[in-house]
């Protein structure tokens, strides 16, 4: 069965998706420009309309989860919306990737810091919210799986100015994320030869 989701918002910001400038002034700029935006008013098609896009990208309002690629996740999480339409920075919410192997994941209390205010009248905001008073976090289904044996540290790539874009694809324009490239080792071993970077056996399998 497929079902609709409308986007909701409109208004954008000037920040950049790859996190060049401060992830947390662009989370900033987002909740800024949402408030200026009206913050309260009902998610429907003609309150998007109404509402400017500033950054050039305007996610669709109405989504049909049927066809998309990807699995479903726990609550409809749309990339398209927040980092495309609102250019938030990928690392406002995965905030170990400059450090950590892993990017993280954000903790209620950081969807919370918009979202107590804005989203009102959509399900899927209410499914945040919920979460959030009941102290259980969504459990997000795991998108980009590699074998055991290999290793991809995200901190690595991220400080080398790999673009999430360069693995994962244009997440900004995707109301649901699937994993884009193959993430063979043919694949990695073309893209470090394409940067001159190493090849030992070492740099993956550890």
């Amino acid at each position: 069965m497929a079902i609709t989701i409308s986007a909701g918002w409109s208004r954008s910001h000037s920040h950049r998706v790859n996190g060049a400038s401060s992830p947390w002034f662009g989370g900033v700029l987002a909740v800024a420009a949402l408030f200026l935006g009206g913050i309260t008013a009902p998610v429907n098609a003609s309150a998007q309309d109404s509402q400017p896009s500033v950054g050039g990208f305007q996610a669709p309002v109405d989504v049909d989860t049927l066809g998309l690629p990807g699995p479903r996740q726990p609550i409809f999480y749309r990339h398209d919306i927040h980092a495309g339409q609102y250019e938030i920075s990928c690392k406002y919410c995965h905030f170990a990737a400059e450090v950590s192997q892993e990017p993280g994941l954000p903790t209620m209390s950081t969807c919370m810091g918009c979202h107590l205010v804005i989203g009102t009248g959509n399900p899927e905001v209410d499914k945040v919210r919920t979460a959030a008073a009941e102290g259980t976090p969504p459990e997000w289904v795991r998108i980009h799986n590699l074998p055991s044996y290999v290793r991809f540290p995200h901190m690595r790539h991220v400080n080398a100015d790999v673009q999430c874009q360069d693995c994962h694809g244009p997440v900004e324009e995707m109301p649901q994320v699937y994993q884009y490239a193959p993430l063979k080792m043919g694949w990695c071993l073309d893209c470090h030869l394409d940067r001159e970077v190493t090849t030992d056996c070492t740099a993956c399998h550890y």
